[in-house]
């Protein structure tokens, strides 16, 4: 019993330091899973060796709702996908960034198609064992994505100190000159942290960092400062950095503008929308930029399309890893078939 709840402390541990250290690592969304999994494993201890009947009635519960998962989970998803896919083509303009989900499903669809077509067909043991390498590669994306889904949901729960000297506002593109919805929601929550400081202390400058694309009439910086100043934002709090592109671009471009005002200490934060987030972070941590961000409330059915953008983008981050992982598992299954091939005739 010890052992088991000491497991789960020292787990607990590790992801607080971790996190602590920097919140803006993926290892620490595997971390906290590992967590989640000796919790649960130390309730269903405690549940059975005390004969706890609430516990028991949870334990059992979980088990049948992890049972309905995996046999009906893929096919929920799948009409959940294409329910959404209809719903943001009704409402958003249909691009490929918006058709994620329409695409997924039917990426889903195609792959239960080919494992019955595999599960019909009569290959020998070394090309099912090769093939076999497949669901492999399926189980570790599912859980690269559940890690992924974890560390972005734990990063929502900054809460920056009110004693910062700049805001950092991401663009996000331009309807002509007109901040649509979406970048309209940043603005909306840094200058409520900017009221809220306001309050208290000496509000903080707003830096609203991003370039002007080939479809905009201005710059998405001017747009998001107009927008602000018919707010009541005083136009000497505010600064433009109208050079920057992308991400990474807003981080540095925004780092250098707050080292010349304050070249020694400074505190900031960013704001951006909440399933971009924990990406922003990272590319904050690339410009060596010591500064996190908050995130404004995104529509619920833009979500699912917005997360899976966020997470292919996070795997091109680290494409290198996932290359040498995958080439690992083929490899092995690689060998392991050609064992097979081998042994009978030795």
């Amino acid at each position: 019993m010890l052992l088991i709840v000491g497991l789960t402390i020292i787990t607990f541990i590790a992801f607080l330091v971790s996190y602590l250290l920097d919140p803006r690592r993926l290892i620490n969304g595997l971390l906290f899973n590992i967590f989640l999994f000796s919790s649960m494993i130390t309730i269903v201890y405690m549940a059975f060796s005390t004969q706890n009947k609430f516990l028991i009635f949870l334990v059992l519960a979980f088990i049948l709702l992890i049972s309905l998962v995996l046999i009906f989970g893929i096919y929920i998803l799948i009409v959940a996908l294409f329910i959404n896919a209809k719903i943001v083509m009704k409402r958003e303009s249909r691009t490929h960034s918006n058709l994620l989900t329409l695409f997924l499903a039917i990426g889903l669809i195609g792959c239960l198609i080919v494992s019955v077509i595999i599960h019909k067909m009569n290959f020998s043991p070394e090309v099912n064992t090769l093939l076999s390498s497949f669901p492999v590669i399926g189980m570790y994306y599912l859980f690269s994505v559940f890690n992924f889904i974890m560390i972005s949901l734990i990063y929502q729960f900054n809460r920056p100190k009110l004693n910062q000297d700049f805001i950092i506002v991401l663009g996000s593109g331009l309807i002509g000159d007109r901040v649509p919805p979406l970048l309209a929601s940043r603005i909306n929550k840094a200058i409520e942290f900017y009221n809220k400081q306001g309050a208290v202390s000496t509000p903080p400058k707003i830096i609203f960092s991003g370039g002007q694309g080939a479809d905009e009439k201005i710059s998405e910086a001017l747009a998001m400062q107009r927008y602000a100043l018919e707010k009541g934002i005083p136009v000497e709090d505010t600064i433009l950095e109208d050079k920057s592109v992308n991400t990474l671009q807003n981080m540095m471009f925004s780092k250098k503008i707050m080292e010349n005002l304050i070249p020694d200490n400074y505190n900031s934060i960013f704001v951006t929308n909440n399933f971009h987030l924990f990406r922003a972070g990272l590319f904050a941590k690339k410009a060596e930029l010591k500064s996190h961000g908050i995130g404004s409330k995104t529509a619920l059915y833009f979500l699912p399309n917005a997360m899976i953008r966020e997470y292919i983008a996070i795997v091109v981050l680290n494409k290198k890893q996932h290359a040498i992982i995958l080439s690992l598992i083929f490899i092995a299954s690689l060998i392991l078939s050609l064992v097979q091939f081998v042994i009978p005739y030795l």
